[in-house]
């Protein structure tokens, strides 16, 4: 299990490798490696949901739980200038390449911190809360992320979440139902569903 994209320090040989790819109108040089979730490619999942993300009302900063090697949280930084875009994960790795990406793609106003789900950062309150969730960490730990999200998101703040139908998203969806006033589907992509959650 050690090897898993979302363990602290994965246990596998590392493998660099640097590719381009274009998220909002935008090419991004990313640097990724083994033990990472998706290393050959932007997901598909989480390429719908950066195209989908449109900004809440509210004014504040921005979460991606999950950010692995930073491709949601740089395509968002760099959308978004004006708005502060922190990525959270527990994998080491993951988080020195998405250091190493911002900064190769000399985007500034993106912050990447170690943390299990929000933990690392329970002091704070966030506009926008973004996740591709971890499944196959399980269901107790996806439920667990949009847990967190309902008590770190600002008044106004929206959480956005891609999930598989095929991966559970019914019960993704009524378990936002149980922790929000109002969940919408935003977008649905090749058996990709895009929940908003307010």
């Amino acid at each position: 299990m050690m090897d898993q994209y979302f363990s602290q320090s994965p246990d596998v040989v590392s493998d660099p490798k640097t590719w381009r790819f274009e998220l909002r109108e935008r090419t991004f040089r990313f640097t990724t490696d083994n033990g990472v979730f998706s290393k050959n490619e932007v997901d598909y999942g989480s390429r719908v949901l950066i195209e989908s993300f449109v900004l809440p009302k509210a004014e504040g900063d921005i979460v991606d739980v999950g950010c692995g090697y930073g491709p949601i949280s740089i395509a968002l930084a760099a959308s978004f200038p004006e708005r502060k875009v922190l990525g959270v994960d527990v994998n080491q790795r993951a988080l020195q390449l998405a250091q190493q990406n911002a900064e190769q793609n000399r985007i500034d106003n993106v912050l990447f911190k170690e943390s299990n789900i929000l933990a690392g950062v329970s002091d704070r309150r966030f506009a926008a809360i973004l996740t591709n969730p971890p499944i196959r960490a399980g269901k107790q730990v996806v439920h667990q992320i949009f847990e967190e999200a309902q008590q770190s998101i600002l008044p106004g703040g929206e959480l956005w979440v891609v999930i598989q139908k095929k991966q559970g998203a019914p019960s993704a969806k009524r378990k936002l139902e149980e922790l929000f006033e109002e969940v919408s589907v935003v977008a649905k992509d090749k058996g990709y569903f895009i929940f908003c959650a307010k």
